[in-house]
């Protein structure tokens, strides 16, 4: 018993960082933004406190039983008391100290969480208006509504470096949730209401960004890729956009909510126009018109070329991006 103990206290320090070299490999823990740094701020000091406290238990743990059990030496039988009851100093700090790790834990956790529902504070002091985009899930695709300069991406978006990006999440279908783990935590998407995150990057470079909340066959596939960039360099791609881009018709957009994967793709308008699937009357737009196809399976394991579908499709969009 006794060498047991020892082992597992000599090797718990190796754990540690074996799992926080580990977690050096996490999206999570590479934040790129103020959102994931806040996020992961309160995430490393959850485990460093809880941490100390693994250590102090585990010390005491050791401590009563290397002084209390039965061989140690020169122990005597006044040293057992059976008829001891009630120790008011013990159960007074066995009280307070779980109250004291609760308050120490909810206090940054709750400061957090009211700090990450309002658009991030600029570095600088000059504050800019959020950058408005409507995030749309549907079985198995994503949809990028950006209403100010009325365009839309699927499966991919573009925003611009150290500015707040403020998303409208909603779903046409099955509940999804967004999550872009460089930028920051997820939030669901669901039909009939709207939820809103706010993200944003301080660092150029392309993010994954998938869908973290299992939705069905297509789950796995539900990912789309961020590019972040210079402000100089998003309005080029907006103007180009607009410029070249053929324009979402209603027809169009009917079909590309048909349940299944599909490749990127841009236009020169949204879908706003005449369905928001963050309200009540946008609920059912999609099963409406798709409702018999939603039991119908993809086979996603068994067939090949569906498995690779978006690796090979977007090649060529992801050099033209």
């Amino acid at each position: 018993m006794k060498q047991l103990l020892i082992k597992g206290l000599l090797l718990m320090p190796l754990s540690l960082v074996l799992f926080l070299s580990g977690c050096s490999e996490l999206a999570v823990f590479d934040p790129k933004g103020p959102v994931a740094q806040t996020q992961n701020d309160l995430i490393l000091y959850s485990l460093i406190f809880m941490l100390f406290i693994v250590v102090v238990v585990f010390g005491a743990f050791a401590y009563v039983v290397i002084k209390y059990r039965e061989n140690r030496p020169g122990r005597k039988n006044s040293d057992y008391d059976p008829d001891m009851h009630g120790n008011n100093k013990i159960e007074i700090i066995w009280t307070v100290i779980p109250l004291v790790i609760v308050i120490a834990l909810s206090v940054p956790t709750v400061d957090s969480l009211y700090e990450l529902e309002k658009p991030p504070e600029a570095s600088d002091g000059e504050q800019q208006e959020p950058l408005v985009i409507y995030a749309t899930a549907a079985d198995w695709k994503w949809f990028f509504s950006y209403p100010e300069e009325d365009i839309e991406t699927v499966n991919y978006l573009h925003i611009p470096t150290d500015r707040p990006i403020e998303f409208k999440l909603s779903s046409a279908d099955s509940m999804a949730a967004l999550w872009i783990p460089r930028l920051g935590g997820q939030k669901y998407n669901m039909a009939g209401m709207e939820n809103t995150l706010y993200l944003q990057a301080d660092e150029e470079g392309v993010y994954d960004g998938r869908n973290s909340n299992f939705n069905g066959e297509g789950f796995t596939k539900h990912t789309f890729e961020v590019y972040a960039e210079s402000e100089e360099d998003y309005d080029s791609w907006v103007e180009e956009t607009k410029a070249q881009a053929p324009e979402l018709t209603q027809e169009e957009y009917d079909e590309l909510l048909e349940p299944g994967l599909t490749t990127e793709a841009e236009y020169s308008s949204t879908h706003l126009a005449w369905v928001d699937h963050g309200t009540n009357d946008g609920r059912d737009y999609a099963v409406n018109r798709h409702y018999d196809l939603y039991g119908d399976l993809m086979h996603l394991e068994s067939h090949q070329d569906a498995e690779d579908f978006i690796y090979e499709e977007n090649d060529e969009d992801h050099e033209n991006h």
